[in-house]
């Protein structure tokens, strides 16, 4: 009887692994060691109307921004494309960003390496390449130069052909920080911008994604797709919440 609750246990933790317990509760975190080690066989496909022109507009645009309440999928449909354009050959890199900015409450100085410090702010981008790739596949990529994730800091002065870029997030960047992430594409490079307008953590009136997608979508080259409340894919009540509050 106690072998099959084992066993039982097993499984919830097999299907859902983010609750699985860490091994080492004492050892430094590592945001790629905490990934599976096998990587989907089956293809993903959208699971509501947004999503499906959301992954037709990346296949068709060089950039599209995605516009969307949290759980509607956007991140993760936009990783799922550029590792699918990194695996085809159809980019030599993929390079994943996103702001540095803490959600309401101040973490204060964190230890360690600047890498280190990082890691928590871009840990949403390791889970999904995670979830995509496995973490041995993905420690590879990264070891040698394939996948990049870095803070929008540091993405000034930059040209970036040839590759798969993802800005996360950007509702958390100024105006002038997307006019200088826009310009950092270069040839045979794809971009998608992912945000929601409505949830932004800087000050009032500080975040320039609204005013971006709305002077963006005047060029027909340019993908602006908007998520709504119905292309929530996380728990029920999240869509219902979005509609309250």
């Amino acid at each position: 009887m106690a072998k099959r609750s084992v066993r039982a246990a097993a499984k919830v933790i097999d299907a859902f692994p983010e609750h699985r317990p860490d091994p080492d509760p004492g050892a430094g975190w590592d945001p790629i060691d905490g990934c599976r080690d096998q990587s989907y066989v089956r293809r993903v496909r959208p699971q509501s109307e947004g999503q499906r022109r959301l992954m037709e507009a990346i296949d068709r645009h060089t950039l599209t921004v995605a516009l969307g309440p949290a759980g509607t999928g956007k991140t993760y449909l936009a990783v799922t494309a550029a590792v699918e354009a990194l695996e085809a050959g159809a980019v030599g890199r993929i390079l994943l960003s996103r702001p540095a900015i803490e959600a309401g409450e101040s973490l204060g100085y964190l230890p360690g390496t600047m890498e280190e410090k990082l890691q928590p702010y871009l840990r949403p981008l390791y889970d999904a390449l995670g979830d995509r790739l496995g973490g041995k596949r993905l420690k590879s990529l990264m070891a040698d130069g394939s996948i990049e994730i870095a803070p929008i800091a540091y993405m000034r002065g930059r040209t970036l052909n040839n590759s798969f870029i993802v800005i996360d997030e950007a509702q958390n960047c100024t105006y002038g920080q997307i006019k200088m992430l826009l310009t950092r594409l270069g040839w045979h490079s794809t971009m998608v911008i992912t945000g929601d307008p409505d949830q932004s953590d800087l000050l009032p009136g500080l975040s320039g994604l609204a005013e971006a997608a709305r002077r963006l979508a005047a060029l027909d080259a340019v993908a602006l797709v908007r998520l709504g409340k119905e292309d929530v894919v996380r728990h029920p009540l999240v869509g219902a919440m979005l509609s309250v509050l």
